[in-house]
């Protein structure tokens, strides 16, 4: 088990996901040339998260879709893993789920989730709940789960990784700046009490009526910030040493 070098992007929303996709092409290379060897995006980062249940259904796609296909496109071009959200297509016709998926540097989709904890009326308007816990998955040597922005804040979630044996648990976000808890108390207490990396990649900027926080944060085992952003559009990079997973 070697070191893993995460960047977490910290943008506002494209208006379209050609244009997203256009920004996560040259976002995915800049990381890399910073030695990532795992991007990490925004909540629902190809499609815009507060667009309405019309404009959510109509860009919903299954898990196999284009837009994964597209970035599929990009991790391999830059021999990068990236974690990415979108609206993923009900098979019963119903309102999408909000998910993420881990791409591998070779294309190779490892991971996907669907958001279990909905937020507030315009995550309930917008989406389906997930009702499968997140599972915890291999990736060089690491033991990794995905998690999407209101579920981090429910202990068990991420214990439930921990129990798993992850190592490190990410988290695609759009959390808005009225919440800072989440970012500066909230990620490092789950990260300390389950003896885990929590990296946490918020969006910024305004969509519709929300003002996004950003913050993204990076929290280690014992706790401790290990990188932080502010308030604008960023690349965070840190380096996470190989740690034992909490049992």
């Amino acid at each position: 088990m070697k070191g893993l070098t995460l960047a977490l992007w910290q943008t506002a929303y494209a208006p379209t996901p050609a244009q997203a996709l256009q920004r996560l092409d040259a976002t995915a290379a800049q990381a890399r040339a910073l030695g990532a060897d795992l991007l990490v995006c925004p909540e629902m980062g190809l499609t815009g998260y507060a667009i309405g249940p019309e404009r959510v259904a109509a860009l919903a796609e299954p898990s196999d879709g284009a837009l994964a296909r597209a970035v599929a496109s990009i991790a391999c071009r830059h021999r990068l893993a990236v974690v990415y959200g979108y609206p993923e297509r009900h098979p019963a016709g119903e309102r999408p789920y909000n998910a993420a998926q881990f791409i591998a540097a070779n294309g190779r989709r490892l991971a996907h989730y669907r958001k279990t904890h909905l937020y507030g009326d315009l995550d309930r308007a917008q989406f389906s709940p997930g009702d499968t816990a997140s599972q915890a998955f291999e990736w060089r040597g690491w033991r990794l789960g995905l998690l999407i922005c209101y579920d981090v804040e429910f202990p068990e979630a991420v214990r439930g990784l921990a129990m798993q044996g992850a190592h490190a648990v990410l988290v695609p976000t759009a959390n808005m700046r009225e919440f800072d808890e989440v970012p500066m108390q909230m990620v490092p207490a789950r990260a300390r009490d389950n003896r885990l990396f929590v990296a946490y990649a918020n969006a910024c900027g305004r969509e519709a009526d929300l003002h996004y926080g950003g913050l993204s944060t990076v929290a280690g085992p014992d706790g401790e910030r290990l990188g932080r952003s502010g308030r604008r559009s960023d690349l965070l990079t840190v380096r996470l040493p190989p740690i034992r997973a909490q049992k």
